[in-house]
């Protein structure tokens, strides 16, 4: 059953060959089973899962109508709401935190008949690129255990990919989602800004970030994309639009269609890196697209812009966080002032203190002139490249990540795993859909990757592309050994 796609269950489950409690049972039987090497999940749902699939199962066997997600298990990133249960953000400080409403998203997939089967690991307060700064546990590579899986949704990635799920959530505020997909050989995409709504997701950069799903398949993708990019009133950010088919529209041959490469950005890709980028253009090459060249050279600035605007918008978000309203509250505290001083001090982790420090600090009145109001002109100029590049091409294609997946513990250097979004943050400052696509693995059997970008809305048009260079390269059975196993109940 784990190799089966979200789409192929969900039919079994309509034909009648599988129930959804069977199916769920199992996946819930990997998690307990596989997961103490992972480290992928904070929180399972067993009982939860267990009385929903019995619902959906009667609802098939009385003829009622079953939702487009009957039947798939789909775990959830802990920074997003799920009524009634604990949303920790991977914090001490969200310890004793429990939900008290839905995010818009997890409820549409619960109308659905979704099966959330339980909360994934993440960076604290999604805020890093490799799930080790969780205050709770480090979530490993399925590829290679000694290996991170990127971050923060490093946990939603790592459960998709061992296939301990078929479809998770992840949100990505500047490369959150696309780069653990890339390290794990995942499909990852980030839609539209908006395009989902933000409703019941914990807020970071609140103009960068975006719930998006990871899943083994395009289709797949597609399918949740269906179900969570509904309007919302709740959100003033989500964008107003008519529900898409993207299904209707997947198989859409790509003949003649012209993908722009911004070569004088990439010219610091590594030989091996530029090599394994070079044989995935000529994939697209067959299915059909045209290579041409785009000028993005805006993009150099796009770290050092991405940082200063997260870590501002970081530091006015994480201000509710103040031990009185919610969340743990220090008992060393004796004043007003030490509940504020102790309960931050004890409840966030190093990470998070240092990007609310430097988030402070740009916004400061001696420097918001010279940090964050130039970054936010520095903005808008790669959104009018990327206008201008979209003149000429009907996509972008990048890598991922500058390389594959390295090793816990192996990056010591802050500056240096920032660098870890070189070719990821642009997207979420211009607003872009991207998507990350698996296109193999290397010598170290590490999976590498793919990126294409599209223009605002033009998420149906990512879907598209990113299934027709699936089927051209046709990459069956990519599961990591360690987890291609059965189990029986």
């Amino acid at each position: 059953m784990h190799k089966k796609s979200a789409h192929e269950l969900h039919q079994a489950f309509v034909e009648g060959k599988l129930t959804a409690s069977e199916i769920a049972a199992t996946f819930l039987q990997r998690i307990q089973l596989l997961d103490g090497d992972l480290q992928a999940f904070l929180n399972v749902f067993s009982d939860r899962v267990m009385e929903k699939a019995e619902k959906i199962d009667g609802k098939r066997a009385a003829g009622q109508p079953i939702g487009k997600l009957a039947g798939i298990p789909i775990a959830i990133k802990d920074n997003i709401q799920i009524k009634g249960e604990s949303t920790t953000c991977g914090s001490k400080f969200l310890s004793n935190y429990t939900a008290p409403f839905d995010a818009t998203a997890t409820r549409l997939i619960e109308e659905e008949d979704g099966l959330i089967i339980g909360k994934t690991n993440l960076d604290e307060f999604a805020m890093g690129s490799s799930t080790e700064h969780s205050a709770y546990q480090i979530t490993r590579n399925p590829w290679n255990l000694s290996c991170a899986p990127g971050g923060s949704s490093g946990g939603s990635a790592s459960a998709v990919a061992g296939r301990l799920a078929p479809i998770s959530l992840g949100s990505d505020t500047g490369g959150s989602i696309r780069q653990p997909a890339a390290f794990t050989g995942t499909v990852g995409f980030k839609p539209t800004y908006g395009r989902i709504s933000r409703y019941g997701l914990v807020a970071f950069g609140s103009s960068l970030d975006q719930i998006g799903p990871f899943a083994n398949s395009v289709k797949d993708i597609a399918l949740m994309m269906e179900v969570m990019g509904r309007p919302c009133n709740r959100d003033a950010t989500n964008v107003k639009a008519t529900p898409e088919t993207y299904l209707d529209h997947i198989d859409t041959p790509i003949q003649g269609k012209k993908i722009g490469v911004p070569w004088s950005f990439l010219e610091g890709l590594s030989e091996n890196s530029r090599k394994i980028f070079d044989q995935n253009l000529d994939v697209l090459r067959s299915a059909g697209a045209e290579i041409v060249e785009v000028k993005l050279d805006m993009q150099k600035y796009s770290i050092p812009i991405y940082y200063i605007l997260s870590t501002a918008e970081a530091s006015t978000n994480l201000a509710r966080f103040d031990g009185i309203r919610y969340g743990k509250r220090s008992e060393k505290a004796r004043s007003l002032d030490e509940i504020y001083d102790l309960s931050r001090e004890e409840g966030f982790g190093p990470e998070v203190k240092q990007r609310i420090l430097l988030g402070t600090f740009v916004l400061s009145s001696g420097y918001q002139d010279a940090y964050y109001k130039k970054a936010q002109k520095v903005r808008t100029l790669i959104i009018q490249e990327y206008k201008k590049a979209f003149e000429v091409c009907d996509l972008v294609a990048m890598p991922t990540t500058p390389s594959p997946a390295f090793e816990i513990g192996g990056i010591k250097d802050p500056l240096e795993m920032y660098l870890q979004d070189l070719y990821t943050v642009s997207a979420n400052l211009a607003g872009l859909p991207a998507i990350s696509l698996p296109t193999g693995k290397d010598e170290n059997d590490l999976p590498h990757s793919i990126q294409l970008l599209g223009p605002q809305m033009g998420d149906g048009k990512v879907l598209n592309y990113a299934h027709q260079f699936e089927k051209e390269l046709n990459l069956t059975g990519f599961i990591p050994p360690l987890f291609d196993k059965e189990v029986s109940l």
